[in-house]
């Protein structure tokens, strides 16, 4: 139905792509789905959460926050802090989702560390419409997690092992990420700065405070130097 369309063109360009993406977010969606059954819920709550808030990272903090005293303003400042990352790849894709209609709307809402990565660097073929192929990324990523997350909560049941440190494939999934960022950039700047902003910002207020007034600094910097760095290929 959608082999000689445009919307085929730009999903069979972006598949491909996507196939590692999956690999990934299979195992740790199915990991989450595992970690929330045996902290007690049953499989609907990853179902739902996978779909609806689509944050990996913040999903597994989210397990926590559940199962403590109800806290509105702490939660509110825990997401911030974990998705301040965002700000920055919103602030990168501002030109590439200019223009796409109403497709802007779930480009942003689903847009994730994976999907930002794909649709920013990705060399989209001649003639595959722009917008329709950063959509199929981004819906792509979406169901790979939340089918991921949804098989793990359904056979968490099943599987009955020490599940201590799971939560710890988030941490090892992000330095893969910027593993792979550092070896297609030929600018490093904007890493180096990111770097050692964080670490000046450890130093001065300790581990449990430094993470907010890292990501301001951050995103004040790469703001301030936005041109220069892009133009030097960061």
């Amino acid at each position: 139905m959608l082999k000689n369309t445009k919307y085929g063109a730009a999903f069979r360009a972006a598949f491909p792509l996507t196939i590692p993406i999956f690999a990934g977010f299979w195992f740790l969606g199915l990991t989450y789905g595992i970690y929330m059954n045996v902290s007690g819920f049953s499989f609907w709550y990853p179902m739902l959460m996978s779909l609806t808030i689509f944050a990996g990272s913040m999903e597994f903090v989210t397990v926590n926050l559940l199962l403590g005293a109800f806290y509105p303003l702490q939660a509110l400042a825990v997401t911030l802090m974990i998705n301040a990352r965002h700000l920055f790849y919103g602030i990168s894709m501002l030109d590439k989702y200019r223009g796409n209609g109403l497709k802007d709307f779930y480009l942003i809402y689903g847009m994730c560390d994976e999907s930002f990565s794909i649709n920013y660097t990705a060399d989209i073929p001649e003639g595959v419409d722009r917008g329709w192929f950063m959509f199929f990324v981004t819906l792509f990523n979406h169901f790979y997690w939340f089918f991921g997350a949804t098989l793990g909560g359904i056979f968490g049941s099943l599987i009955h092992f020490n599940t201590e440190g799971l939560d710890f494939v988030m941490t090892a999934m992000f330095v893969v990420i910027f593993m792979e960022q550092w070896l297609k950039e030929k600018n490093h700047a904007s890493a180096v700065l990111g770097i050692g902003i964080s670490l000046f910002c450890l130093v001065i207020f300790g581990s449990k405070d430094f993470m907010i007034p890292a990501m301001l600094a951050i995103l004040f910097v790469l703001t301030l130097f936005r041109k220069p760095i892009e133009k030097g290929g960061g």
